[in-house]
């Protein structure tokens, strides 16, 4: 059975602004309520944004509140996490998901947001993989706003990246699921877990170590989350570490050592993740991924 997808947003709807994780202030969100706002959209700041404790926007209990209360609310009809960072893992467990399903609603962010991607798809929904309020206005990344703002009004997205040296060549229909490699190798064997069984994956990450990347994809393939792929989308792997012996290997080839275990079709170089080009992904929608010799193509069904 498919995911759901909540209705697409129309002029005029009510959104929301949330902190799960790290901090946001009012004035560092000012820009994106402004944009939000030029989309026909209301906004609403949740209690969670524009407060602090340590590195959060607020102690888990708030953020937990915030959360909860944007979710029941069936006047809001997206929300957005203003940034990631960290903090997502620590109040999923909290969240009573249990009236979502009256008044399905898009939910849209990155990175630590990934926990929410992947617990929605497990619960069977659709939300977005997509640039984050804090980053809407950043050098380089107008592309990526308008393909969030595409994703949110149901309007059509087809993507085209040229060939890489890489790639294994094929064609794919599957569900996408993914994100955040480190996220997903944390919420592995937890609630928010999800089967990659016969979707199209995709994967991301910054400042991780080179050893730490392999290390995670061996996780990956010895829990079987690689053996029956329908596919894979390598994205930004952005800032990647070493130590002062070199790995000898960069985040590509790690990834594809594994791939070339299997025969699914795999894109490199897909603009998602921690960089400017960061395009929205529908985590949930069917997707065919289609790899030739003259590059790659994503396209919903």
């Amino acid at each position: 059975m498919s995911a759901i997808a909540p209705s697409p947003l129309r002029s005029g709807d009510q959104v929301a602004i949330v902190c799960t994780a790290r901090k946001a202030s009012h004035e560092e969100l000012a820009a994106a309520v402004a944009t939000l706002e030029s989309w026909g959209l209301r906004v609403v700041l949740g209690e969670s944004t524009n407060v602090a404790h340590h590195q959060f926007g607020g102690d888990d209990t708030l953020r937990r509140r915030d959360l909860q209360q944007q979710l029941d609310n069936p006047a809001i009809r997206a929300i957005f996490v203003a940034r990631g960072g960290y903090g997502t893992p620590r109040i999923i467990d909290q969240i009573d998901f249990s009236r979502f399903g009256d008044s399905p609603k898009w939910l849209a962010g990155f990175s630590d947001i990934t926990t929410l991607n992947c617990h929605l798809l497990r619960l069977g929904y659709q939300s977005i993989h997509g640039v984050m309020p804090l980053l809407f206005h950043q050098e380089g990344g107008a592309e990526s706003l308008d393909s969030l703002r595409r994703a949110l009004f149901g309007e059509a997205l087809p993507y085209a990246l040229p060939a890489h040296p890489l790639n294994q060549l094929g064609e794919a229909t599957g569900e996408l699921v993914g994100g955040n490699l480190s996220l997903l190798q944390t919420l592995t064997g937890t609630a928010s877990d999800v089967t990659t069984a016969g979707r199209i994956l995709f994967l991301e990450d910054i400042d991780e170590y080179l050893y730490a990347i392999d290390r995670m994809l061996v996780h990956l393939d010895r829990t079987g989350k690689l053996r029956n792929l329908a596919g894979l989308l390598v994205g930004h792997f952005t800032n990647p570490q070493d130590n002062t012996t070199p790995y000898g290997q960069t985040p590509n080839e790690i990834i594809q050592q594994y791939a070339a275990k299997y025969g699914f079709p795999v894109a490199h170089g897909f603009p998602v993740g921690h960089e400017a080009h960061n395009l929205a992904l529908i985590v949930g929608r069917e997707a065919r991924l289609t790899v030739s010799a003259e590059g790659a193509r994503v396209a919903y069904v």
